[in-house]
């Protein structure tokens, strides 16, 4: 099932000569895989009538900011931003009320599971696994749901999925990491907020932010629509 947009020009959030970013709609790969189903770089470079290069994928059924080069310049001196981790990048993420503490760092060791494509949280010194990192807070909590703030440290497989479900609280829909039920639409409740980068060419900083999707528990939330 894929969530293919009616006008891929109504999700672009940002373009220059360099880049263009979309707001990638939750369903929709973000580049192609094993389904051969439309991705969303196969539409991006319909929309930019050229070939360009994907800079941060997320994951199928997560909604929110990609960006994408233009060049190779513009791609090499953001994978250089990448490695030197001058990149910023915040998520919004629907769990359980009841989470708590309301604010909290969470360190964990993680090991992709290719076979059954999930990551899985392993003892620390584990040979193939690797440190994890992110910081959360809760934003506001509706009827039975908290909305957290998530800002990245690292940027592992499956990263946040796996450790908000490793300490009891997967995110809303994400039935592969232990939610109850799925959403309709096989998304789940994670959405990539915002992305922070250094433009190559004027140097200036530069914030994108994707809109949440026009769907009733993130419209719920008064948060992401004042910020």
């Amino acid at each position: 099932m894929t969530n293919e947009p009616g006008n891929i020009g109504d999700l672009v959030l940002y373009k220059n000569n360099q880049f263009i970013a979309f707001n990638k709609p939750g369903g929709l790969p973000s580049q192609d895989d094993q389904t051969k189903e439309k991705s969303l770089l196969n539409l991006a470079e319909i929309y930019c009538k050229c070939p360009i290069h994907i800079i941060n994928r997320i994951d199928r059924p997560t909604s929110g900011v990609v960006l994408f080069s233009k060049t190779k310049q513009s791609q090499a001196s953001i994978n250089e931003q990448l490695r030197e981790r001058q990149i910023e990048k915040w998520y919004l993420a629907v769990v359980d009320k009841n989470i708590a503490p309301d604010k909290q760092t969470l360190t964990h060791t993680l090991l992709k599971d290719s076979k059954r494509k999930q990551a899985l949280v392993v003892e620390e010194g584990h040979p193939q696994g690797k440190k994890a990192t992110l910081n959360y807070e809760v934003l506001e909590t509706i009827d039975r749901y908290a909305l957290l703030l998530i800002k990245m440290e690292t940027g592992r497989f499956h990263q946040i999925r796996a450790q908000l479900a490793h300490i009891g609280f997967p995110i809303k829909g994400d039935v592969k990491y232990g939610f109850r039920r799925s959403n309709k639409d096989r998304s789940i409740h994670l959405h990539a907020w915002k992305m922070a980068f250094t433009h190559p060419v004027s140097g200036e900083r530069v914030t994108l932010t994707a809109p949440v999707p026009e769907e009733p528990v993130w419209q719920a939330f008064q948060y992401p629509q004042s910020h």
